[in-house]
């Protein structure tokens, strides 16, 4: 008998450890998920060592929560319930914890939780493996914790898995045939669904979750369904009057683009006047090395189409299939019906090529070093904005929304 006391007490010390472990690794994964998603100024976590091996990474996709809750809040709440298990026998002669009785084999209900957190951690696992195609160290670790908590908790001389969750069955069905705590536990089930549904909602522990999927019509899509033929996008004589100053090689210009249409076609009194600031050094002296190579022959090209009449369509066209030469911005053109010989005359004239050099000498007077940015009156948005943030400066700035 002193034997086997000696045997579960070693047992609860190392599942102690295990926990206590898991516990400090799960605060350090959710320091890692606030500075990766909210610290625009928060370095590089120790465990991003490359494109592969990056828990910032994997701290930045959506699959970092589950119900609106980061991941790592849902681990520290396993660890601090084994925790309150291990304890339990003791704990229960408080008497707010007195429910705790209803767990009469509390090593049984650890091995089942470490068990079924370790299945689920597999598939974790395998979504960050085959879907985000990123590996976050630590979280492997506390997946390797999972498992080693279950295997330590275990009785293996008396049915080992089976008696296990069969034990954890029989406890909680023994305890709910109690009327307290039958009704503490469907009190507890409506509040946790209720609190799920709040989170799932609300965004409020992952707002950058509600950003990203407010971005994927924008970010997913390569085709602009919202893009204008001419010149102009807007009205002539609107009173908010939009500048936006885009790169054809930024990728989020690409969303940017989308964006400003959508917003012109659900809004009136409105215009967006276009403004190239290539980040290449063909054309832009304030760059020191090579970036954004080709988006300078782009911004010729377009403004050229300007002379025809088109420059809102090449415009569209430049950002979806993203031309890499001449010839392949002059069959482009072709597709547009337009002068091919007065198109390349004019993208090659010193008149445009003094043009984008005004406009990138007063992104620069403004303070404008990146794209895309916008610029209402005196006001300057450097960055993209979830669009529903960029209709409402637009109202504000005098737009209107249309009647449907």
């Amino acid at each position: 008998m002193e034997k086997e006391n000696k045997s579960l007490l070693v047992k609860k010390i190392i599942i102690l450890i295990l926990t206590l472990v898991g516990f400090v690794t799960t605060v350090k994964l959710a320091i890692i998920y606030y500075n990766s998603n909210f610290n625009p100024y928060a370095l590089p976590s120790f465990c991003t060592v490359n494109e592969f091996i990056d828990c910032d990474g994997v701290a930045r996709t959506n699959e970092s929560q589950f119900f609106g809750v980061p991941l790592a809040y849902w681990g520290l709440f396993l660890y601090s319930f084994i925790t309150m298990l291990l304890f339990a026998p003791k704990l229960k002669n408080f008497k707010l914890l007195r429910f705790l009785e209803v767990f009469k084999n509390p090593l049984d209900y650890i091995a089942s939780l470490g068990i079924i957190a370790f299945l689920i951690s597999i598939t974790l696992l395998c979504v960050s493996l085959f879907e985000i195609k990123k590996l976050c160290v630590l979280c492997a670790f506390t997946y390797v914790l999972n498992l080693l908590i279950a295997l330590v908790a275990l009785d293996y001389k008396n049915g080992g898995v089976v008696k296990a969750f069969k034990n954890s069955v029989v406890d909680l069905i023994d305890g709910l045939k109690i009327k307290k705590y039958m009704i503490a536990f469907i009190v507890v089930m409506l509040a946790a669904a209720g609190f799920l549904t709040y989170t799932s909602l609300s965004y409020v522990f992952t707002p950058q979750v509600k950003a990203r999927n407010e971005f994927k019509e924008f970010v997913e899509t390569t085709h602009n369904k919202y893009a204008v033929s001419g010149n102009l996008l807007g009205e002539n004589d609107a009173k908010a009057v939009i500048y936006a100053y885009t790169d054809y090689r930024c990728n989020i210009c690409r969303a940017y683009n989308i964006m400003i249409h959508k917003a012109v076609k659900e809004l009136k009194n409105v215009r967006i006047v276009h403004r190239n600031l290539p980040l290449d050094m063909e054309c832009n002296k304030y760059l020191k090395q090579p970036f954004h190579v080709g988006s300078c022959l782009m911004a010729r090209y377009a403004m050229a189409a300007e002379n025809q009449e088109k420059f809102w369509d090449i415009n569209s066209i430049f950002f979806e299939k993203q031309p890499n030469s001449e010839e392949e911005i002059l069959e482009i053109a072709k597709s547009l019906d337009l002068d091919t010989e007065k198109l390349k005359r004019d993208a090659n004239s010193e008149e445009v090529k003094q043009r984008i050099q005004s406009d990138i000498e007063e992104a620069t007077s403004r303070g404008i070093n990146g794209t895309p940015a916008t610029v209402i009156g005196s006001n300057v948005y450097i960055g993209i904005r979830q669009y529903d943030e960029l209709k409402r400066m637009f109202i504000e700035a005098g737009a209107e929304k249309r009647g449907f």
